[in-house]
């Protein structure tokens, strides 16, 4: 993999740029889209001029664009990036396109072999897929505290208010097609959150307790960020209030990491159980089934996501009580 200069049109356009090739088939949005906090993400949009993200750098805030181009071989992402925080931001660019995911562990003939048709043929229709590393934990881990124990309506909602009190306008706006995009808040932002707008956001004592508990450590966390997905999780799962399902999803974004799984997710053991078995199961029988690929679990259930495997429904629809664990 290669990273080139943008051409000067597109480099005079922005505060830094940046090409990169993926040496292969690329898709973006499937790459990036588990990082969007739902489609009214404050901080994340798919627009037909690109994807653009909006975040906080150690250099300051920073706006990024993101538009593919190309086949095969020949496919390459533009990065343009605004803000204090530019630099850094292109600089994160290969990892978070997933540069260092590497599938061939996956996909060779041996191990392959000994999946679900089901997820190699997902596979073989999805080779344009890529895990992102971030390296951007408390990014990632104050939404995913917001999800624990609360359906995801639910906490995308209460996000969503956080983020318009509190974010700040994505550098660039008012001149890009950036308006409406914003910087979650810093941690210190957080943390200035008075106990009556958590209120009005939906999150309760618990989880508003521990978000400030996780980011009175922000630095610390950060750091985590280049440790190995296993440390990285369970350091996070010292401080109380954050678990495996919490520390699983945060890694999964942040490491890129192709084996982490929700365990005490409340849809997630069923699913898995229902496409690979046909019967509903828990963690530890979703635990057992994905045994056999130790060390890519992460992919093996991002391709049943793929297949457009749905579980049966039974009976009418009704209000979902999230009971996962932290």
């Amino acid at each position: 993999m290669t990273i080139v200069d943008v051409p000067p049109a597109a480099a005079a356009a922005a505060d830094a740029s940046v090409r990169w090739h993926p040496g292969g088939p690329f898709d973006l949005l499937q790459t990036l889209g588990i990082l969007m906090r739902g489609n009214g993400d404050p901080s994340f949009a798919a627009r037909q001029d690109g994807v653009w993200m909006a975040f906080t750098t150690p250099d300051g805030p920073a706006t990024l664009r993101l538009t593919a181009a190309g086949t095969g071989q020949d496919t390459h992402v533009d990065a343009q990036a605004w803000g204090s925080g530019s630099g850094s931001a292109i600089a994160s660019v290969p990892a978070l396109l997933g540069s260092g995911d590497d599938w061939s562990g996956f996909d060779d003939a041996a191990f392959h072999a000994t999946l679900p048709r089901m997820v190699r043929e997902a596979r073989r229709r999805n080779l344009a897929v890529r895990l992102p590393t971030t390296g951007r934990v408390v990014d990632s881990l104050v939404p995913t505290i917001l999800e624990q124990k609360v359906t995801t309506i639910e906490a995308r909602r209460g996000y969503r208010y956080l983020m318009y009190r509190y974010g700040t306008a994505a550098p660039g706006a008012g001149r890009l097609s950036t308006s409406s995009l914003l910087v979650a808040p810093t941690a210190a932002q957080w943390l200035a959150i008075p106990s009556w707008e958590w209120h009005k956001a939906g999150v309760g004592p618990q989880r508003s307790a521990t978000v400030m508990r996780a980011l009175r450590s922000a630095v610390a966390l950060e750091r985590l960020a280049s440790l190995s997905a296993a440390e990285a999780g369970a350091k996070m799962q010292t401080i109380p209030g954050i678990g495996i399902w919490t520390a699983a999803e945060v890694v999964q974004r942040t490491h890129g990491c192709p084996d982490s799984i929700a365990v005490g997710d409340y849809h997630l053991a069923s699913y898995v159980g229902y496409a690979l078995t046909g019967r509903k199961t828990d963690d530890a029988g979703m635990i057992a089934l994905l045994e056999p690929w130790r060390g890519h679990r992460q992919r093996v259930v991002r391709m049943l996501g793929l297949s457009g495997f749905r579980k049966p429904t039974f009976g009418p629809r009704m209000t979902i009580q999230d009971h996962r664990g932290h």
